[in-house]
């Protein structure tokens, strides 16, 4: 009995077995079909994100960027620094007006001199025998002429008679008026060689300071043309300078004309004094510009009494004059030159630009004044590139902080404040540099 009940169980468990084993590869079948389909899921999700974000920089890509700015109001002051010279009141450079050696020099370089101080001698041979000559030739017409009035007289004497005749008596009477003449011209030669026997002595022609000396004990020194080396160069034998005051001679830009007034003043920097200013007022201008550089000479003065300055000096002038903040300023970057003229480019609310002319007027350095072709609140391509076009759609991002002028729209304007008296105050300050002056200017010559 107990044969028959094993063998008759083991087909039953094998049977068993079997559909366990079946469902197990169904189960693991059916996982492994639901990973894929869940890969393959992801990946065609990751494929079409892809390819939005790739349509979408694309699309991006295509559209130019840029950044926009917004007009500007000008500055109320206008600060402007220009190179300037500083010169002596006078400066004089003194040559020889005869011809010799110097026999001494009296002043050397930084000696201060008075009027008619004597700088150097020169000795002149050759000089002092012409001055005898014209002496002796002076003495000998006078004895011609005494010796023809003598003789005139006599015939005069025998006028009327049988003894001479009238035309010999008029030839020794023009005979003594030429003697006469021979004098005159004798002695105004003396006057002459006297004079130049007062330039043997170099003087100062004014107050100052000697600020060079080419002459040496021996040199040879040429009339008019000074100290003539072993080059054949003439020079100056000295230079005196004026420096009780100093001129300043600055050249301003055209652009910048319209702060020239008698009450412009500047301030003076100086390398040998970088802690301190020095101010200085107007004192003329050329009232003309120059072809080539388009600026005009303006002369502007400041004492020296203490003498720290000293002539042909280097200094930075820098002036404030009054702005206008009410005209419009942009970046010079922002503006176009092409063929159609000067163009800004602006953009819509649609983000399509237009290019648009305008007019330019003051260059105020990295700025320009706008006269015509935009308004306050226009939306400006700061920097366009050259492929910028008309029409074309364009993509805002923001402008780099510290290097663009605002991008954001300007605020409207305040109202204005009224005074208790009623009156309209737009500000506490009053920012003009240069306000109107009915005192007389210096005499641009003159010592101040």
């Amino acid at each position: 009995m107990s044969g028959y009940h094993e063998d008759g169980g083991q087909p039953q468990q094998t049977t068993q077995h079997d559909a366990a084993s079946s469902r197990k590869r169904t189960i693991g079948i059916a996982v492994v079909a639901l990973v894929a389909i869940i890969l393959a899921v992801i990946g065609i999700v990751q494929r079409q994100a892809h390819f939005m974000h790739l349509a979408k920089e694309t699309q991006e890509n295509a559209t130019p960027a840029v950044q926009v700015i917004y007009p500007q109001p000008g500055p109320s002051v206008r600060t402007l620094s220009l190179p300037a010279n500083i010169a002596a009141w006078y400066q004089a450079p003194i040559y020889a007006q005869v011809s010799g050696y110097v026999k001494m020099w009296y002043k050397d370089f930084g000696a201060v001199v008075k009027t008619g101080d004597v700088l150097a001698e020169i000795d002149t041979p050759g000089l002092d025998a012409q001055y005898a000559a014209a002496k002796a030739n002076l003495d000998v017409a006078q004895a011609r002429y005494k010796l023809a009035q003598i003789t005139a007289r006599r015939w005069k004497a025998l006028q009327g008679t049988q003894a001479v005749s009238q035309q010999e008596v008029d030839v020794q009477a023009a005979n003594a008026e030429a003697q006469q003449a021979q004098v005159e011209a004798a002695r105004h030669d003396v006057e002459r060689f006297a004079a130049l026997e007062g330039f043997k002595k170099i003087v100062a022609p004014f107050d100052g300071i000697v600020t060079s000396r080419f002459a040496d004990v021996g040199d040879y020194v040429n009339a008019g043309r000074g100290d003539v080396d072993s080059h054949g160069n003439a020079t100056e034998l000295f230079s005196v300078a004026d420096v009780h005051a100093m001129r300043v001679f600055v050249a301003v830009p055209q652009d910048y004309a319209d702060i020239i007034s008698p009450r412009l003043e500047a301030d003076l920097s100086i390398p040998q004094y970088p802690d301190r200013t020095f101010k200085a007022k107007f004192l003329a201008t050329a009232t003309a510009f120059n072809a080539s550089t388009r600026t005009v000479t303006t002369e502007l003065t400041l004492d020296n009494k203490s003498g720290e300055l000293w002539p042909n000096s280097y200094a930075t002038a820098n002036f404030k004059a009054p702005g206008d903040p009410d005209m419009l300023i942009l970046p010079e970057g922002a503006i176009i030159f092409r063929a159609e003229g000067t163009q800004v480019a602006l953009v819509d609310d649609s983000n399509h630009v237009h290019l648009v002319g305008v007019t330019v007027g003051t260059n105020l350095g990295t700025t320009v004044q706008i006269l015509r072709g935009v308004k306050k609140t226009d939306r400006v391509v700061n920097s366009p590139s050259a492929g910028l076009l008309d029409g074309q759609s364009v993509r805002i991002v923001k402008g780099t902080p510290g290097y663009n002028m605002p991008s954001k729209k300007p605020a409207a304007p305040k109202a204005e404040q009224k005074t208790p008296a009623g009156s309209t105050e737009q500000g506490k300050d009053d920012i003009r540099a240069m306000p109107e002056d009915n005192q007389p200017a210096t005499e641009a010559g003159g010592r101040p």
